[in-house]
């Protein structure tokens, strides 16, 4: 298996518990897609894969109307999306991904997280040469087509891993090909049950159980911000996470 699927492993033990979090996040992307590309999923591809990726979490259906309605209100002010890019205690890289309504707002407390957990905010670019900004596919199993045959079909977009288990495939692509991916599975028939865009480290970094207390409180404090979708670090997972 490669670093995208021990990522994914990992990444999968902590998502569970943050449903609530799972929620706001994917509100906050279907609201971008809405207001980027209309309301109709028929002719919004984005919106059309964010709906389909809603429904395998078991987001409400109010709170996906919700989303929608929310791009076309008179009042909403729009989301930008901003990265903030760091190192936590112990030479740490953190990455962090906002979708925000006030950038002030937001930049000062992600910085002020940073310095009160022994880090510092870095220059935007500054650290995006140490993650693979990757795109993922999940998607159903297609009868008669094997994960080799899948493989080689989608070589050819950019896509260097895929991987089979609790009865779906997960692909994962290069981030700019996105959209090609998309098009391409939708037009062959896949049934496509959520997408995402993940950083993968290049490399990670081994720290003590001490330091990883220290460097944990940062992420969990940058993730409880309501205007942080994503953070992505390069620590190495601990032998737990490993084996679960």
């Amino acid at each position: 298996m490669g670093r995208a699927f021990e990522y994914r492993k990992a990444r999968k033990l902590k998502r569970w518990g943050n449903m609530a979090r799972v929620f706001t996040k994917l509100g906050k992307e279907i609201t971008i897609a809405v207001k980027s590309g209309g309301g109709d999923p028929d002719t919004n591809p984005r919106l059309r894969v964010l709906m389909q990726t809603a429904k395998k979490e078991n987001m409400p259906k109010d709170n996906v109307e919700r989303a929608i309605k929310k791009a076309t209100s008179k009042d909403f002010t729009d989301y930008k999306e901003m990265n903030y890019e760091g190192y936590g205690p112990f030479g740490i890289a953190i990455f962090v991904e906002t979708a925000t309504d006030n950038t002030t707002r937001t930049v000062a407390n992600v910085r002020s997280y940073f310095n009160k957990h022994g880090g510092s905010l870095g220059t935007t670019g500054s650290l995006e040469f140490l993650f693979q900004h990757k795109c993922v596919f999940h998607i159903a199993p297609k009868e008669g087509i094997s994960l080799e045959d899948l493989e080689l079909e989608l070589i050819d977009f950019g896509v260097d891993e895929l991987d089979q288990d609790d009865e779906e495939i997960v692909i994962y692509g290069e981030f700019a090909q996105n959209a090609a991916i998309q098009k391409y599975l939708e037009e062959n028939g896949y049934e496509i049950t959520g997408n995402e865009f993940v950083r993968i480290p290049n490399d990670t970094k081994e720290v003590t159980p001490e330091q990883r207390e220290q460097i944990e409180k940062l992420i969990e404090k940058l993730e409880d911000d309501e205007d942080v979708q994503n953070v992505f670090h390069n620590m190495k997972e601990s032998e737990e996470e490993e084996e679960a």
